[in-house]
C-alpha cells in the first residue's frame, strides 16, 4: 500500500512539471555536468530526486505487470464463474466421462519494458471429482494336469486346489456319462477355478469346471451351473474323412516298401494282417512284387490328423498273382473284406499270428538246441523281439493261459470243435486274457518272450486239428463267407465305386513331390 501511494505522488509531481520521469533524469544529468556555485546543495537535491524517481519507476513497472497479466488460476475461476450453472455442469461432466488429461497451466513470460503484451485468459476445466472405480472381475484360473501312474481322480483334483467335497460332487456328475476308472496315466485334465464364486475362501478359488478328451472324437465337460450344482455333458467333435493312396515295389519286405511309400505303421500292420490268411510273408514275398492300398484318414476342424480309419482297397501282386481285396459292410453292420468274386479273405485261422517276425524253425524232426538230440518239433518258431504282440489266429475261447513246463508261459485257444491253436514261451498275457475268455481273430492276446526251455526270444506256434498237432504251413484252411444274391450285387456296386475312387486319389509320393516343389518355389 505504501508503494502504491508513493507511485501516485510521483505521477502528480511529474504531471505538474509536464515531463516524464526519463526527461527529469536526463535534465538532472545535464545540470550536474555544468559548474555551479552551490554544488553541495544541488548534489543533495539530485540525490533526493534520484531516489524518488527510481522508486517511481519501480512502482510503475510492478503496477503495469499486475494490471496486464492476470494469474491463470484467477482467470480460470473468472471463466468458470462466467459460465451458466448448466454449462459448467456439462463441461465438468464431459471431462469426467472422457477422462482427458489436463496439462498444468503455463504462465506467460513477462513482456519487455515498453512492449505492450496482449491480454489472454487461460480457461481451465473444473477440478476432477474423485471417481469410484469397481474392481474388474479377475481372470478365471486354468490348470492343466496329467494323471500319473497310481493316481486317482480325487487325488489329482485335490492336489490341483479343489476341496474334497467339491471334487466329490464333480466326480459324481462325471460318473453319469463316463467311468472315472477308465482314465489312464498320461490323460490330461483341464481344471477351471473362479475366486468370485459365492462362499469361496479368500485365496482359495472354487472349482467350476473339469474337462478332458477321452478320444479324438469326444470331449467331456463337468461344469458348475447357476444353481451351484455340477452337470456333465459329452461334446462330439466332427471329423472329416479323406482318402490316401499308396503304391510301391517290394525290394526287401512289404513293411519297408510301404513305409517308403508314405504309409503309417498302423496301416501297414493292418495290411499285413489282412493278407496273413493267404500269404506266408517269409516264403511268398519276392523282390519285384508290388502293392497298392487305398485307406482312410480322419481330420479335425483345424485340418489336423486325428486318427486313421480302415483300409478300403488293397492289391498285392505275389509271384505274378494278383490278390485284391475290398472293404464291404455286411447287412448286419459287420465289416469284412472280399476278393473280386465276393469271397471273404478271412479264413478260419491265420497262417502268421505275429507281425514283422522271421521264420526260424519249421515243423518236423530237428536237433533240439538245448537237449542236444534230435526230436520232433511239432510247431513252427518265429523269431521276434521280446514284447512283440501276438494275435489270436482265430476267434474262440481261451482254454489254457498259464505256465506249462518247457513251454513256459503257454496259451491255447479253442476255435471250434475241430481247430485249436497254441502259443508258447510268452513273456506275458494281455490284460483280461484268461481261461474262459472269448477272443476275436486278430486280437492281441499275448507277447513274445523266452520263458521255459528256450534259447532266445521267439514264438512257438502250433495248430491242432482234432487234438493232433499238424504243420501250420501245409494246412489247407477252409474259405470264409461267400456273398450271394442281393448281397453280391451290392458288393459289386461298392467294388466299382472303390476302384474309381482309387484311380482319382493321388499317390502319397506324388503329394510329397508336389509339396517339395512348392517349397522350392
Amino acid at each position: 500500500m505504501q508503494l502504491g501511494s508513493l507511485a501516485d505522488r510521483m505521477k502528480r509531481l511529474f504531471s505538474t512539471l509536464d515531463r516524464s520521469p526519463s526527461q527529469v533524469l536526463m535534465k538532472m544529468q545535464s545540470q550536474a555536468a555544468q559548474p555551479s556555485r552551490s554544488s553541495g546543495r544541488r548534489n543533495a537535491v539530485a540525490v533526493a530526486v534520484g531516489l524518488l524517481a527510481g522508486g517511481a519507476v519501480a512502482a510503475a513497472i510492478v503496477t503495469q505487470q499486475t494490471e496486464k497479466h492476470t494469474y491463470p488460476q484467477q482467470a480460470a475461476i473468472e471463466t468458470t464463474t462466467a459460465l451458466s450453472p448448466g454449462t459448467a455442469s456439462k463441461q465438468a461432466h464431459k471431462v469426467v466421462n472422457e477422462a482427458e488429461p489436463v496439462a498444468p497451466p503455463k504462465l506467460a513470460a513477462a513482456p519487455l519494458i515498453g512492449v505492450e503484451a496482449q491480454r489472454s485468459t487461460l480457461t481451465l476445466a473444473l477440478p476432477l471429482a474423485p471417481i469410484s472405480v469397481k474392481a474388474a472381475r479377475p481372470t478365471t484360473i486354468q490348470r492343466v494336469v496329467s494323471i500319473a501312474p497310481g493316481d486317482t481322480l480325487m487325488h489329482v483334483m485335490i492336489q490341483s486346489g479343489s476341496d474334497r467335497s467339491t471334487a466329490h460332487a464333480a466326480i459324481t456328475a462325471l460318473s453319469k456319462v463316463y467311468n472315472p476308472r477308465r482314465l489312464r496315466p498320461g490323460q490330461q485334465l483341464v481344471l477351471m477355478f473362479d475366486p468370485l464364486v459365492e462362499g469361496t475362501t479368500p485365496g482359495k478359488p472354487a472349482l467350476t469346471q473339469l474337462a478332458f478328451t477321452p478320444s479324438v472324437e469326444q470331449e467331456i465337460q463337468v461344469s458348475l451351473n447357476a444353481s451351484g450344482k455340477f452337470v456333465s455333458r459329452i461334446i462330439d467333435k466332427p471329423l472329416e474323412a479323406r482318402m490316401h493312396r499308396a503304391t510301391g515295389t517290394i525290394d526287401d519286405s512289404l513293411y519297408l516298401a510301404a513305409k517308403r511309400a508314405g504309409m503309417p505303421a498302423t496301416m501297414i500292420v493292418e495290411l499285413i494282417r489282412l493278407y496273413s490268411f493267404d500269404v506266408d510273408f517269409q516264403r511268398d514275398i519276392q523282390p519285384g512284387d508290388r502293392f497298392e492300398v487305398l485307406y482312410e484318414a480322419q481330420y479335425d476342424e483345424q485340418g489336423r490328423l486325428a486318427k486313421y480309419g480302415d483300409i478300403h482297397y488293397a492289391k498285392l501282386r505275389v509271384r505274378k498273382t494278383n490278390l485284391p481285396l475290398y472293404r464291404f459292410a455286411m447287412k448286419g453292420g459287420d465289416i469284412d473284406y472280399f476278393n473280386d468274386k465276393g469271397h471273404s479273405v478271412r479264413k478260419a485261422l491265420m497262417k502268421t499270428p505275429i507281425d514283422g517276425a522271421r521264420l526260424t524253425s519249421r515243423f518236423g524232426r530237428r536237433k533240439h538246441p538245448i537237449l542236444g538230440y534230435r526230436k520232433m518239433h511239432r510247431g513252427i518258431d518265429f523269431g521276434a523281439p521280446k514284447g512283440t504282440p501276438v494275435f489270436a489266429a482265430g476267434s474262440g475261447v481261451v482254454e489254457t493261459a498259464g505256465w506249462n513246463g518247457g513251454y513256459g508261459r503257454y496259451l491255447r485257444i479253442r476255435h471250434n470243435g475241430q481247430y485249436k491253436t497254441a502259443y508258447a514261451h510268452l513273456s506275458g498275457f494281455r490284460r483280461g486274457v484268461k481261461k474262459g475268455k472269448r477272443v476275436k481273430q486278430g486280437q492281441i492276446v499275448a507277447y513274445v518272450g523266452s520263458t521255459g526251455r528256450s534259447t532266445g526270444a521267439h514264438l512257438h506256434y502250433e495248430i491242432l486239428v482234432n487234438g493232433k498237432r499238424i504243420n501250420p504251413l501245409g494246412l489247407k484252411l477252409p474259405t470264409g463267407q461267400r456273398l450271394k444274391g442281393r448281397q453280391l450285387a451290392r458288393f459289386q456296386g461298392v467294388r466299382s465305386v472303390t476302384k474309381k475312387q482309387f484311380a482319382e486319389t493321388p499317390a502319397l509320393t506324388r503329394l510329397a513331390e508336389r509339396s517339395s516343389k512348392l517349397q522350392r518355389q
